[in-house]
């Protein structure tokens, strides 16, 4: 299986990209991975929340193709501990699913449409976080979960 991590523009910070590499240098072992970031433009931070939330769901939906199994990370969405998280992924491998993109959207959540083609919104936390810390953290959890299919002692 194959992982895609889209995130909406650069970590602006230091310390979560270098903990984004590290994870991401692990999570290697198990799976492939990639991260794909989506640039918008600058002047875009001046445009209404729905239009912002409008040109990034176009962004995102034209980076996907049919077959994807897209997961959005929104505090909307179900929350797995990180057993269950192990399992849903280990339901996948089994069910045929190929290609699995996880997004990261922006401060002000996705469109409808994106909404409308997702396949499942995750929720890593009902506490609200910064997207940039949610990179780190979900990664985090990607890696844990290979872990504990592999019965490694990471977990504990």
């Amino acid at each position: 299986m194959k992982y895609s991590l889209i995130l909406i523009n650069k970590s602006k910070d230091n310390y979560i990209a270098k903990g984004f590499v590290e994870y991401e240098s692990r999570l290697k072992h198990y799976a492939r991975f990639e991260t794909i970031v989506l640039e918008l433009p600058k002047k875009q931070k001046f445009a209404s929340v729905d239009m912002q939330k409008n040109e990034e769901g176009k962004l995102l939906l034209q980076s996907i193709g049919n077959q994807d199994f897209l997961v959005l990370l929104d505090n909307k969405g179900k929350s797995f501990s990180s057993e269950q998280f192990a399992n849903q992924i280990q339901k996948w491998q089994v069910s045929g699913v190929s290609n699995v993109i996880f997004v990261i959207g922006g401060p002000f959540g996705f469109s409808q449409d994106v909404y409308a083609r997702a396949n499942l919104q995750l929720s890593l936390s009902r506490m609200t976080l910064t997207h940039q810390m949610v990179r780190l953290f979900f990664l985090e959890q990607l890696y844990r979960a290979h872990t504990i299919i592999k019965g490694e002692k990471y977990h504990h």
